[in-house]
C-alpha cells in the first residue's frame, strides 16, 4: 500500500521538489475540485450518528466503519477524549443537525498513553505561559473509553444519551473491540 508517508518531506516540511507539504496539499485539492460536482448533500448525517476517534494518522475512519461522505459527523482530537470541545461539537451536532447516536473509538498505541500531565508543565516552562486545556493523557485505554462514555452520558446539553457506545481500535488488525461501560 503506498501512502503519503512514502513520499519524503524535509525540514519544515518541505517535499523533494522544494515545495511545502502545504502547498502539496492545495495542489492536490485543485486535482480534486476540477472533478468535483456538488453531491447535493444536507449538513445533517445520513445516519443520524457522531463518531468521536483519535486523529492517529494510522486509522482510516471512514473506512474502517463501511461509512461514505454523509453518513456521520466526525470529531478527531488527540486521543479522542471527551473534552469540552467535543461535548459543544456534539451539543451542535444533536441539536441542531440531528445526530441520536454517539461513537467514541481510542486506540491501541496512542501516543497519550506516554504523556503525563508534566507535559502541560513543560509548555508553561518553555513559551510562559500554562496552557490552559488538559492533556488528557491515560494509562489504561479501556478506563478513557469508560471515562469518555460517561461524559457523554452526563452531559446536560446532549439531548441523546441512550445510544453511546465506546470501542478500542487495534491499529495492528483494523478491528474494533467494544468496551464495556460498567
Amino acid at each position: 500500500m503506498t501512502t503519503s508517508a512514502s513520499v519524503p518531506a524535509g525540514p519544515q516540511g518541505a517535499t523533494a521538489d522544494g515545495g511545502t507539504v502545504t502547498d502539496r496539499l492545495v495542489e492536490a485539492n485543485e486535482r480534486y475540485a476540477a472533478a468535483f460536482t456538488d453531491p447535493g448533500m444536507d449538513a445533517r448525517p445520513v445516519l443520524h450518528v457522531a463518531v468521536v476517534a483519535c486523529m492517529d494518522a494510522r486509522i482510516d475512519l471512514h473506512a474502517s466503519l463501511g461509512l461514505a461522505l454523509g453518513d456521520c459527523h466526525t470529531i478527531r482530537n488527540a486521543g479522542g477524549v471527551v473534552t469540552d470541545d467535543v461535548i459543544r461539537s456534539l451539543t451542535i451536532s444533536q441539536r441542531a443537525l440531528g445526530t441520536r447516536s454517539v461513537v467514541l473509538i481510542h486506540h491501541t498505541g496512542c501516543g497519550l498513553e506516554s504523556l503525563t500531565e508534566e507535559f502541560r508543565h513543560d509548555l508553561e516552562m518553555e513559551v510562559g505561559q500554562r496552557p490552559s486545556w488538559a492533556v488528557e493523557a491515560f494509562r489504561d485505554v479501556d478506563q478513557d473509553v469508560r471515562q469518555s462514555m460517561q461524559r457523554v452520558r452526563t452531559s446536560p446539553f446532549l439531548l441523546h444519551t441512550d445510544d453511546v457506545r465506546g470501542f478500542v481500535f487495534d491499529v495492528k488488525s483494523g478491528l474494533l473491540r467494544e468496551i464495556d461501560p460498567a
